[in-house]
């Protein structure tokens, strides 16, 4: 018979209650950042190296999709880390394999004699990041005051953002420009290893509540995640993560030419200084969700990133206008990221977060995936203008469905979005 220890006194959902709280939300920055580097080395460094080497791109999207894989399964195992140790080591875990198999891809020469094995590591370093932002959402659930949730989503997708631009830029600048090929993984190494240090500005969490099993501790995990998928709160963000908002599907490297923006810009906009206008948009997105409702600032960013979109279609077709629409488009769907984490960390609480964050996480990656598609569907049967418009049409339509949604379900008693 499986016994139960009550959580100690001074303790919330099982989990100790720290004496601090987090004070100063930028330490998601860096916390985020190995994340975001695994993604940016793979995507940016590891494909240049490959394609350079002379494989096809078909074998060198395959070896991408490798990494994007275990990002969907993720929620699989994130049970585990509400369940066993210390997040702190689990964040530790993390970001020293990110930082090692960074390396050891950077000292295997990027030739087709090494894609098996490069294929695995790339595998290797998406499920030690995947430790990393696992263990960052617990921090971000129990440690901060609710006032700051936004603030903080929007540093956290800014060391998202900020990190595949290190990953990706630095990893390529030095790869390009230094005769030992390992350097470049040596310094990624050592940015994924300094990061860890984020986590001594983090408040102690100790688990309380535990069972005599293990299998006893995941049942309370599904009870976790069931308890916020019924709450109002709870099914109203799995209803809005699974809405095509601020998706940032448009392929513009693909529809530059329209523009005249040679490859030189395109690679500018959409690496480097794309990067940190997305990660701008999100530290004001952020902010902005401290001071309004998420789910009200999430749709609101829809429909703005919609309307840059469309307004794009009408503008002179040139490459300065290419620069300052796919600029601004990233500022806001950088906001829109979040927006969806505020929405994410309003709705699940304290309770197994891990699991739930990134059940909710699968869910708007699905909706990413399948908006994605959508354009490149539209742009090839009807046209790039029709793309754009429907980046505002689709998103609108939704919108004024999920409005309709929270009016017709809202209980006598409840103000506002909530519901509550």
């Amino acid at each position: 018979m499986t016994t139960h220890i009550e959580a100690a006194p001074g303790t919330i959902d099982g989990v100790e209650a720290a004496q601090d709280t987090i004070r100063w939300p930028v330490v998601f920055l860096p916390l985020f950042a190995p994340f975001g580097i695994a993604n940016g080395y793979v995507a940016v460094t590891l494909a240049f190296l490959l394609g350079r080497a002379g494989l096809s791109t078909i074998a060198i999207t395959t070896i991408i999709a490798a990494g994007i894989w275990p990002q969907t399964w993720k929620v699989l195992w994130a049970p585990l880390i509400d369940t066993i140790g210390n997040p702190k080591w689990w964040y530790g875990l993390g970001a020293v394999l990110v930082g090692a198999v960074l390396l050891l891809m950077s000292v295997l020469p990027a030739t087709a004699r090494e894609v098996p094995v490069l294929t695995i590591l790339v595998i290797v370093s998406s499920i030690a990041s995947t430790l990393v932002s696992m263990s960052t959402e617990i921090f971000m659930t129990h440690g901060l005051p609710v006032a700051m949730r936004g603030r903080a989503s929007g540093w956290g997708q800014a060391g998202n953002v900020g990190g595949s631009g290190v990953g990706g830029g630095i990893g390529l600048a030095l790869a390009q420009h230094v005769a030992q090929p390992w350097v470049s993984g040596a310094v990624l190494a050592a940015i994924c290893f300094a990061c860890w240090a984020g986590v001594l500005v983090v408040p102690r969490a100790r688990r309380t509540r535990v069972t005599a099993t293990y299998f006893a501790n995941l049942k309370g995990v599904v009870g976790d995640v069931w308890a916020v998928a019924r709450s109002r709160l709870g099914y109203l963000a799995l209803i809005i993560m699974m809405l095509p908002i601020c998706s940032g599907g448009v392929p513009w490297p693909a529809i530059a030419g329209e523009w005249r923006a040679d490859a030189d810009l395109v690679a500018l906009i959409n690496g480097v200084v794309g990067g940190m206008v997305t990660a701008s948009g999100a530290l004001a997105g952020g902010y902005i969700c401290d001071r309004l409702d998420a789910k009200r600032a999430y749709c609101l960013f829809g429909l703005l990133s919609g309307a840059v979109a469309m307004t794009m279609a009408w503008a002179p077709r040139s490459p300065a206008t290419f620069v300052v629409f796919t600029l601004c488009y990233g500022a806001v769907v950088g906001a829109g990221y979040a927006a969806y984490s505020a929405i994410v960390l309003e709705a699940i609480g304290r309770k197994s977060a891990a699991t739930n964050f990134n059940l909710m996480a699968a869910l708007s990656n699905v909706t990413i995936a399948a908006m994605t598609s959508f354009d490149g569907w539209v742009h090839d049967r009807f046209g790039t203008d029709v793309m754009l418009y429907g980046e505002l049409a689709l998103p609108a339509a939704t919108i004024i469905a999920f409005a309709l949604f929270v009016a017709l379900t809202r209980s006598r008693r409840s103000t506002g979005w909530s519901g509550l």
